[in-house]
Parts: structure tokens; sequence; C-alpha cells
């Protein structure tokens, strides 16, 4: 009679140890039994309260070929914990001339063992249940006095397995502020793993870094001390990382990003897309664009509350008339010379601090030296295996990898001289306000939100201190009559609107900062409203 042997391990306290004893023990009662293994099927690390396994319904799958007759387990909880599954899988077993025999469990044919076995199956189910509500109880308990219950480690943090908590990370904890704070000031997600990569960081587990480990990285809500388990929330559970205004600014500009149109996708460039707002409801205002009855077509963004109806009157505004305001007062108002001496002299102080990167590159460095000798110690040992060459090989190629980006790291450490920085920003003193490519990079390197009202403007740029309200009058001394026109006429005879600008400032920080060679990092930008 051919036979094949089911095994499985589910827990963290069962290991690779526990498949060989299911194993051992099958084939002796094989062996007894004048049964012949012809095949097993190994569920590593899988729980039994499911049929999702894989190897379990490629043994069900297989069972239609009549290859085997016998199904052998250790005991029957390792075919199935859940009754339903057992009975359901059994009948399909029973249908290809297959049955299920434990080799612990004496089970007789008569009748009697149908009851044993029904009580048996109704056991492992009532175990399996009940170890897990004293699983989620212990855990809950673990949870209000702040203690980790497992999963991975964040960046930033480090667990103290004596206390079973986590505590800070001084070495990469300066890694996840830097996220926070270029983030906030504009950066992209993609430009800052791009960053990282280039720089050599990696992982917990030594990989690249990508967009998806940062997306949940700045949505952790572990980083401004907020331990959550299930329904368990406590303030102040976790060391705090990132400062809570920092934290919520990101989640602000999250939201807007994912409520943002797909710039990518329209032909015409919105160069204030997610920075433009209705004043009166304070939605974002989008990009629109139609034909009048004369065929001309018109671009103008549209307050999104009342695209959908949602009770806004505002009108829509004309997109050439409002990206040619800001553009020339931002050249205006923002790049006089006292301002930009203010901004180097900051980033000048900013240059003087730590770096971060050769930090946490130094202790990839120690860690992968760690492995390395003990790696050597077991070889020493005699555990020499075709499988510790090839990993002390792999070792040693990321100790090369590693020590060759603290040598590129250090030789990147040069700072921008004044000189540097004053020549840098000069390009947009003298930019082209008529070039695309200078808008966009001098609406997104200062432009923090512009409102708009029906009697006024209001642009908030990175700059801290002062308002100033600037007459239609001055626009038009300023900026020409041509900028007359605020919202898209549907008739081509009728006169659109102007408003008087109000200026709201804060501290300059550009997003991309300095090329190459610096980065800036605001240390606050604040909207003038929430907005829905």
């Amino acid at each position: 009679m051919n036979a094949v042997i089911y095994a499985r391990y589910s827990s963290d306290s069962q290991r690779e140890e526990s498949i060989e004893g299911q194993l051992r023990e099958c084939r002796e009662y094989a062996e007894r039994n004048g049964m012949t293994v012809v095949g097993t099927y190994i569920d590593r690390a899988l729980s039994a309260k499911t049929a999702d396994r894989p190897e379990f319904q490629h043994m069900i799958k297989d069972s239609a070929k009549e290859l085997f007759e016998v199904v052998l387990v250790w005991k029957l909880d390792r075919f199935s914990r859940d009754r339903y599954d057992s009975a359901h899988y059994k009948h399909i077993l029973k249908k290809n001339g297959v049955k299920v025999v434990s080799a612990k469990e004496h089970i007789s044919e008569g009748p009697e063992g149908i009851i044993l076995e029904a009580m048996l199956e109704g056991y492992a189910e009532f175990y399996s249940a009940e170890l897990s509500e004293k699983i989620h109880r212990g855990q809950k308990e673990n949870a209000l006095k702040g203690k980790n219950n497992g999963g991975g480690i964040p960046l930033g943090y480090l667990l103290d397995k004596k206390e079973k908590k986590l505590v800070v990370d001084p070495v990469t904890a300066p890694l996840v502020i830097e996220v926070f704070e270029r983030y906030a000031s504009g950066e992209t997600v993609r430009s800052i793993v791009e960053d990282f990569n280039a720089r050599g960081l990696r992982t917990r587990k030594g990989r690249a870094f990508n967009i998806n480990s940062f997306g949940s990285l700045l949505k952790n809500r572990k980083y401004i001390g907020e331990y959550r388990y299930q329904d368990v929330v406590i303030a102040g559970g976790v060391p705090a990382i990132v400062p809570e205004d920092l934290f919520y600014r990101v989640q602000e500009r999250m939201e807007k990003n994912r409520h943002a149109p797909a710039m990518s996708k329209a032909k015409e460039d919105y160069l204030l897309t997610t920075k433009l707002f209705c004043g009166k409801c304070e939605r974002m205002m989008v990009g629109e664009s139609g034909k009048s009855h004369m065929g001309v077509m018109h671009y103008y963004y549209k307050c999104g509350g009342a695209k959908r109806r949602q009770g806004c009157d505002k009108k829509a505004v004309r997109k050439d008339w409002i990206e040619r305001v800001v553009v020339r007062l931002t050249m205006q108002r923002v790049m006089d010379e006292e301002k930009i001496n203010r901004l180097i002299d900051a980033i000048l102080v900013m240059q003087e601090q730590e770096d971060t990167t050769t930090p946490a590159l130094r202790s990839q460095l120690a860690e992968t030296e760690s492995a390395i000798s003990n790696l050597l110690k077991a070889i020493e040992q005699g555990m020499f295996t075709t499988s510790t060459k090839q990993r002390l090989e792999e070792l040693e190629a990321q100790k090369e990898e590693i020590l060759v980006n603290i040598q590129t790291a250090e030789l990147q450490k040069p700072k921008l001289t004044r000189e540097q920085m004053t020549a840098w920003f000069e390009q947009f003193r003298h930019g082209d306000p008529e070039n695309r490519d200078f808008q966009k990079r001098l609406i997104d390197t200062f432009v923090n939100s512009v409102y708009v009202f029906d009697d006024k403007l209001v642009l908030t740029y990175n700059y801290q201190h002062g308002t100033q309200t600037i007459s239609l009058e001055e626009i038009e001394s300023a900026l020409g009559s041509d900028l007359r026109c605020g919202s898209p006429a549907p008739h081509p005879h009728r006169r659109g609107c102007c408003w008087p600008v109000q200026i709201q400032a804060h501290e300059p920080v550009p997003p991309s900062g300095p090329p190459d060679n610096a980065h800036v990092q605001s240390a606050d930008a604040p909207r003038p409203f929430h907005r829905q």
C-alpha cells in the first residue's frame, strides 16, 4: 500500500525539528504496517485553521492521480483544526480512494472510531480557538504596558529585548527625521528613495529602499509616540522621533497629493496643481479646459467644491492669468537680496550639522563584520559547507560595498560656499518669466499655497515675517494691463474680474535646495487654513 506523509508546523515555538520528528514517527508507523512511503508534503509556519496551505492543496490535487491510498499524519490536528475543512477534504480524498491515518492516535475502523475521530477533531478545533484567545489576551496585556507584540521594527527604533519595548536607535533615527523634513519641504518620495540608495543606505534587512518603504514610514504614528495594537491606543507609549507639527504637515501633503489630479495625464501643464485653493470653501482648485462657441480652447482652474456642486459658487480662474501673476509677484516679492542673504546664512548653519549618512553606513559595516566573524568561528569549529562558503563570499562583497559607500560619502562632503549659494539663487532672480520650465521650478521651490477670493489673492510663500497688500493699480503698474482678466469668459465680450493681492510670507525653504551638494530642510511652512 502506497502512502504519503503530510507534516506541518505553525507557531514560533515549533521549528524544523518538529517536522523531522513528525516524518520519523510517520515512517516508523508505515514500516510497522507494511506501507511504502512514496512522497512527503510539508507546510512550514502555516496554521491548520485554514486550508489555504500550498502543500496541503498540492496533496489533495495529487490524490486524484491514484498514486497513493493513504495520507499519513503525525496527529489529526496536523491535517486540519477546522471540523468543516476536515470533513470537506476527507470527503474529496475518500472519493479518490484515499484515507487519512494518524500515526499516534489509534482509531479503529468501526463506528466507535468515527466517534473518536470526531472528538479528536473537535478537541483540536477547541484547542486552537482557546490558544488564540489566550494569545490575544496576553498580547493585549503587553499592549497596555507598551510592550512590543512582534512584527517588524520600524526604521529608527531598536527592540530592548529585556523590557520588550521599542527604544530610539541613535544611528537611524536621524534618517527618519530627514525623510519627514524633506517630504514636508516639497521633495517627492521617489527622489528621497533614489538619494538614500545612491548614498548606499539600506533597510534593516539589508535591502535597497523603495517607494513602499517610505510610503508606510511616513504614515507610521509610532514616530510621534503613539502605540497602537488593535483597540489599544496609548499616547506616549513609544518614544517619539518626529515632532507632531512636522508629522501632521506630512500627512496633510500626502492627503493633498492623493486627491490631486494626475498632472502627467493632462495635455496642458497646470503649474499650480496642489497649490491653488478656493478662498470660499478652502477646497483645491483643479485644472479644466473647454472650447468656446468660436472653437477657441480655454484653460482655467475651477474650485473642486463648485465643480462637484457642494455648495460653493466660486467662479473659475483663467489659467494663464493666475500663473503669470504668481510667477511675476514671486520674482518681485521673494527674490530680493536681503531675503536671499538670510536664507544663505541659514544654509551655512545647516551645513555644520552632523552628517546622518556616514553613521548609518558605519553601523551597517559593524553588523556585517560581526556576521563575518561569527561565520568564521563556525568554520573553525568544522561547519564548512557550500552554503557557509557562499554566505561568507556574500558578506565579504557586502563589506566591500559598504566601505566604498563610506568613502564616497566622505568624498561628497565638500561644503558649499556663500558664493556658490548666491549663484544658485541668482538663477531665480534673473530667470525668464515666460519660460515654462523656469516658471515650474520657481513655483515648486518658493510657492506654498495660493488662495483665490472674489476680491483678493492670498499667496503663502516659504517665507516668514510680514504680510503685504498690493492694490490692483500696483499690480497693473508692475505686471501690465494684459493681466486684467481673471476668470474664463464664456462670451467673447464679457470682461473677467481682477483682484488686489495680499501676500503672506513664510521663511523661504526651497524644496530641492541648491543642486547636487546641499539639501535645505524646512523648519516650518504652515498653511493659512485647514482645508477639507
